[in-house]
């Protein structure tokens, strides 16, 4: 059974009610380890969340759910299976604030979501940071521990009669309280009024990969296969009950689910495909380079969309996701391609590199192995001998040892 620690504190109104819970991923030794330190890690806690019984309870119906979100969970499209209803995306104080970032932001935002801003210090930086974003902002997480007292009544005053909401953080003590209340805060969360709690949350079993590409591939090329989904979705109890439990949380519609048919027509194909896509993500290895890998399949996937013709963009952007399949669940590609009989042009260039779709996936590897060779350079004095002789030699390359320490 795959348990989920899940570190929850509660968050208070004006009148001490209960206005929210902050949700923190916890590793296996209880540690806090954020949103986003790994793909497995991201994608189970969302997946929990939206679909576990426990949690469902925990928020109840009027409570909201705050997630932290940075730059990889704004930019891969984990957050989008969120319900905007129960979830806050709360913006992490460290994020890179570049166009594209921005611009994500405002797009949920734009989609209904509440945004907060974490560990807000008060601080003439921090303002300065995030004043493009203060039209968007719901609310403000004020750090009463780390902001100077002079810098906190500035910003009190500077939003005060604004529609954003300020919370008080990091409340530890009595008088710490009684202060922040006098200032005019809306919100509370701190050691003094709620110390964080860790739930236990039933995470997904082992999805079986083949099923869910199966469902993908059937998203993809098939428009009319309704009864293709239903069928490979009975395939696997643990997935369609999932699914059946996020429209259940997520989908405001007065109806009693009657079937899997019933529920993919109400959800969509694009929303039915982003879950599963979570889902797929949430099955990835442990291996510590599978964030990487997964970003540079993303990467490679859109390089290759933007040069194949318009009626083969979507294939080809398939073909690109598929290349590192391999490298991302550790198994054998063949078997994989060979059980979900993928379209001929994807299984050519993923088996032997061939086919329409050679040429840009030979012009992608290339600019891939031209960044890495400029990483490999720049960092060639940190690198230890050992772990180059290892990657030389997992990677089919001998080396001749009569040659290390030859000074010729």
């Amino acid at each position: 059974m795959n348990i989920i620690n899940l570190s929850v504190q509660k968050i208070f109104n004006k009148k001490h009610q209960i206005f929210a819970y902050e949700l923190l991923f916890k590793d296996s030794s209880n540690r806090d380890t954020g949103l986003s330190d790994s793909v497995r890690g991201t994608s189970q806690l969302i997946m929990s969340s939206i679909t576990s019984p426990e949690l469902d309870k925990l928020l109840g119906k009027k409570s909201l759910g705050f997630v932290n979100i940075d730059e990889f969970t704004l930019t891969k499209g984990i957050l989008d299976v969120l319900d905007k209803d129960r979830f806050v995306l709360n913006i992490h104080e460290d994020i890179k604030l570049d166009e594209t970032i921005v611009n994500k932001i405002i797009q949920y935002k734009k989609r209904g979501f509440m945004l907060s801003l974490e560990r807000f210090d008060s601080s003439a930086a921090m303002i300065n940071k995030f004043k493009q974003l203060f039209n968007f902002i719901d609310i403000i997480k004020m750090d009463v521990a780390l902001s100077q007292p002079e810098n906190l009544e500035k910003v009190m005053k500077k939003f005060e009669g604004t529609r954003i909401q300020l919370l008080a953080q990091n409340i530890e003590t009595k008088e710490d309280y009684k202060k922040c209340q006098d200032l005019g805060f809306h919100l509370f969360q701190g050691y003094y009024l709620d110390r964080p709690d860790v739930i236990e949350i039933i995470g997904p079993k082992e999805a079986a990969q083949f099923i869910i590409l199966q469902l993908i591939k059937i998203i993809k090329e098939d428009n009319t296969a309704n009864e293709k989904l239903e069928h490979f979705l009975k395939k696997q109890a643990d997935l369609s009950y999932k699914l059946i439990q996020f429209f259940n949380n997520s989908e405001k519609l007065n109806v009693k689910v009657e079937s899997l048919t019933q529920v993919i027509n109400l959800m969509g194909r694009q929303k039915l495909l982003r879950w599963l896509m979570l889902y797929l993500y949430s099955e990835l290895s442990k291996n510590p380079a599978s964030k990487t890998l997964l970003e540079l399949a993303i990467k490679r996937a859109e390089s290759m969309e933007a040069d194949a013709s318009p009626q083969n963009k979507d294939k080809a952007y398939l073909a690109g996701m598929f290349s590192l399949l391999s490298s991302i669940f550790e198994t054998n590609i063949r078997e994989l391609m060979n059980h979900i009989n993928m379209d001929s042009d994807i299984t050519s260039l993923v088996l032997d590199k061939k086919g329409i779709f050679a040429g840009s996936l030979m012009r992608a590897e290339q600019a891939e192995k031209e960044y890495l060779r400029k990483i490999m350079i720049a960092n060639f004095d940190k690198l230890y001998t050992t772990d180059l002789v290892n990657t030389l030699e997992c990677g089919g390359i001998p080396i001749d040892k009569n040659k290390i320490g030859d000074k010729k």
